[in-house]
């Protein structure tokens, strides 16, 4: 869940940029700035800033945003934080410290509130949005990682990556209400609002599971041909498709969900991770670890591909706000920073 080099001529203004921007709590690096040379021509995007994210430069992992509050929450796996950007001032407001190995981080507006999978700890930790302030620990399994919100259930899917299972939690009282044994290694896990469904990737068989919230029993097993690490997920319920990411073979595949088979297959960068989708523009992101990310448009259920590009080092987080169209990838370390970096859509 790599990095090209072109220097600006104004290079040297950047230790006075960044010292004046740390007395104020915040830096912002325009795209003429460091390290803007990010290879990616084949991508139709133009990169708008980088922002130092704060924190030691180590791993971060899952991303969420919640655009009616203008916040983007960053998983600090490394530092065991959750990070709190404002994409209106485009800045740091908050850092949320002992999640343990957070991997996983999903904003729920509608309940004010934050789930966070602290790996380390085996907990999914509760946190509002309103004070930033954690209020809830719950058991999270062997290795919690994706989550997923039912929000006719009022419950939280979380995957227990080598636990096998996927962890059910009560998001009214907070509580551990099933564990469900889905018989191999899990990846990301989906809510589709159509069938009101949850979707779960089963590596070691090549499945998608398909769960129902109201009984937490599985539907059916869909087998996904051509797959191998079948992580990441993401589903379009307009269109009635879900995109699965491939870390195994750096395959996307394409799933029908009204048929439930796989009509496509694609080539996508190394180590494909987290994807993220922009409903308006039917743009689809799939950030990989090698800092490759790979831009699809669909239409009318018809997937194109528009190119690859390289980000910037382990760019294998995206995620975007759907009001800007704006692009976020966290990446761990620029010149020696965590930095976000914000990209958008050209024309």
């Amino acid at each position: 869940m790599n990095a090209l080099r072109t220097r600006s001529a104004a290079r040297w203004l950047l230790p006075v940029a960044c010292a004046i921007a740390a007395a104020l709590g915040a830096v912002v690096f325009s795209a003429s700035g460091a390290d803007n040379s990010v290879g990616m021509d084949a991508l139709p995007l133009k990169q708008v800033a980088d922002v130092p994210l704060g924190g030691r430069p180590t791993r971060l992992d899952y991303a969420s945003v919640d655009t009616d509050r203008h916040l983007l929450f960053i998983a600090h796996l490394g530092d065991g934080e959750v990070v709190v950007f404002d994409t209106r001032a485009a800045r740091v407001i908050a850092r949320i410290p002992d999640v343990a190995s957070v991997h996983g981080v999903l904003a729920i507006p509608e309940l004010s509130r934050v789930y966070a999978s602290a790996t380390g700890s085996n907990e999914v930790v509760g946190i509002d949005e309103a004070t930033l302030k954690i209020t809830a620990r719950l058991p999270g399994g062997i290795y919690p990682d994706g989550m997923a919100y039912a929000p006719d259930t009022h419950k939280l899917y979380v995957s227990d990556e080598t636990g096998e299972t996927e962890t059910v939690i009560d998001v009214r009282s907070n509580t551990r209400v099933a564990t469900i044994p889905l018989g191999g290694e899990v990846g990301n896990t989906q809510y589709d609002p159509v069938s009101r469904h949850i979707f779960v990737n089963e590596q070691s068989r090549r499945q998608l599971v398909e769960i129902d919230p109201a009984t937490d029993r599985i539907i059916t097993r869909i087998d996904l041909p051509g797959a191998r690490g079948n992580h990441g997920l993401l589903i379009d319920p307009k269109q009635r498709l879900a995109f699965i990411a491939c870390e195994g073979n750096d395959k996307l595949l394409v799933l029908d969900m009204q048929t439930m088979r796989v009509t496509s297959s694609f080539d996508v960068g190394e180590d494909p991770d987290v994807l993220a989708f922009d409903p308006q523009l039917h743009l689809l992101y799939i950030a990989g670890e090698a800092g490759i990310v790979s831009m699809f448009k669909t239409d009318a259920g018809h997937v194109s591909k528009v190119g690859d590009g390289h980000i910037g080092p382990n760019a294998h987080v995206v995620a975007v706000d759907a009001s800007t169209h704006r692009a976020y990838f966290p990446l761990k370390n620029i010149q020696g920073r965590t930095t976000l970096r914000i990209m958008e859509p050209k024309g």
